[in-house]
């Protein structure tokens, strides 16, 4: 499609794709905090609790690209 292989499209929505979902998350977990007049301890307590899972595969992402190099 457009000259792109299978592989380099899903590779560009695993990259681009999840970041962006990923942002979006933690804009939803903002704006949840902001609604409920969680403060600034909350706020954290927050983003830790529920970013934590977005944490583990951005470094899982990490590890895996430093074990297996680029490419």
């Amino acid at each position: 499609m457009f000259g792109y292989t299978e592989e380099q499209i899903a590779q560009f929505g695993l990259t681009f794709g999840v970041g962006a979902f990923m942002l979006y998350m933690v804009f939803i977990i903002l704006q949840l905090a902001r609604e409920s007049k969680a403060g600034k301890f909350g706020t954290f307590i927050l983003l830790l609790a529920l970013g934590f899972g977005l944490v583990g595969f951005v470094a899982k992402s990490v590890i895996k690209y430093y074990i297996e190099g680029p490419g």
